[in-house]
């Protein structure tokens, strides 16, 4: 059997970790992997008000344990200690933080990129973009090898929608990755709450390859993963030959 994957997670909120993992679970098929959330923090240690600890929760959380990360690493992700002991780290942005300013995150340096908005369609006109914003933010110009970014457009809920409606005209007419919408019309909507996912997170797995065939993001996402876990496996494997 392979060996386990040791993943780390930088995402928006628990949603987005129910998603992703349901993503990573088809994608590796049976092979074993542990998924460790880094961002936002979950601990009952901050205390109910806190909830998300001291960097918050959102795409400004996503920020600040970016520029953390940059900072400790000395501004060369590759370098973060983190990688000690993860094999593989997700850094996820929703595509509709491209509209958004910082001071609406309570951010106040302002590095001049945000909004980066681009028309849609195409959606990679704006996740391209949004992508170097957030490289920007870890210090780095290209996406480090071991590092895969995850730019749902609009928002992840699209791959949920895909999922759970694969057959909607709506989601079938070619704009679907470019509505900034709140999933399906309330009749057919899921609460958008942790156990609610975690309710449909075996449908959302058993359908990511049709995901993938609706959603280019889906589709990028899947093979940005593969190919940093073919690098680790050819490094495990070029250290086990030594």
């Amino acid at each position: 059997m392979s060996e386990t994957l040791r993943l780390a997670l930088v995402v928006e909120g628990p949603t987005d970790k129910v998603v992703i993992e349901a993503a990573i679970s088809s994608i590796l098929d049976a092979r074993p992997f542990v998924l460790n959330q880094l961002q936002p923090e979950m601990s009952l240690a901050f205390g109910a008000n806190v909830g998300f600890g001291p960097r918050g929760g959102g795409w400004g959380g996503v920020y600040r344990w970016c520029r953390q990360a940059s900072a400790r690493s000395g501004g060369s992700l590759d370098a973060d200690p983190l990688f000690e002991v993860h094999d593989v780290l997700i850094l996820h942005l929703d595509a509709d933080v491209a509209s958004e300013r910082y001071r609406s995150a309570n951010i106040h340096e302002s590095p001049g990129d945000l909004p980066c908005v681009e028309p849609c369609p195409p959606a990679r006109e704006t996740t391209d973009r949004l992508r170097r914003v957030m490289l920007g933010w870890v210090g780095e110009a290209t996406t480090p090898a071991r590092t895969v970014l995850c730019t749902p457009s609009k928002s992840i809920d699209a791959w949920v929608v895909a999922a759970l409606f694969p057959s909607d005209p709506a989601v079938l007419d070619g704009n679907h990755e470019c509505r900034s919408h709140g999933q399906q019309p309330l009749r057919l909507r899921i609460d958008k709450s942790q156990s609610e996912y975690e309710h449909h997170g075996a449908t959302l797995s058993e359908a990511w390859l049709t995901v993938t065939e609706i959603c280019t993001e889906a589709r990028r996402f899947s093979d940005d993963f593969r190919g940093a876990v073919q690098l680790v496996d050819a490094i495990a494997n070029a250290t086990n030959g030594c």
